[in-house]
């Protein structure tokens, strides 16, 4: 079974859908890494993931590195973009098991802190409005996700 998926987008409000499609399939301590450049969709993603949790303000974590937010379930957003993939002190394993979701931007910085099992989106610029995302699923609790959701 393959466990990658692609999809295009053609506006904020597609990447939105898809986040909040991915949302109605999350479960407890999932781990979603997103990649890409600056601009591509990443925090667009985690809005519309959060907005589908109950959670209206999200900010880019960019200078906290992790802000903690109260819905459905917990959800961390991670900015791991200014840690230089120093990220030892933060206690990541912790967040991976605290019963909510965590979303992680810049995750290839820290690759080698990752669980094993997790979903990998990658946002590729591709217009001006367009990206295409690459989503592959890491275990067989992502896969189902992915199956049901995409």
């Amino acid at each position: 079974m393959d466990n990658t998926y692609k999809i295009t987008t053609y506006s904020d409000a597609d990447t939105i859908e898809v986040a909040q499609n991915l949302e109605s399939e999350k479960f407890p301590n999932m781990v979603i890494c997103l990649n890409g450049d600056l601009g591509s969709g990443k925090t667009v993603f985690t809005k519309g993931f959060a907005s589908a949790m109950a959670i209206d303000e999200i900010t880019s974590p960019t200078f906290n590195i992790i802000k903690e937010y109260v819905g459905e379930l917990p959800l961390y957003h991670m900015d791991v973009y200014r840690t230089d993939g120093k990220v030892e002190e933060l206690g990541l394993e912790e967040y991976f098991n605290k019963g909510g979701v965590t979303i992680i931007e810049w995750a290839e910085m820290i690759e080698d802190y990752l669980p094993k099992e997790r979903l990998d989106i990658t946002f590729k610029i591709t217009g001006e409005n367009t990206r295409v995302m690459v989503i592959k699923a890491y275990g067989e609790k992502y896969i189902s996700a992915c199956e049901e959701a995409l």
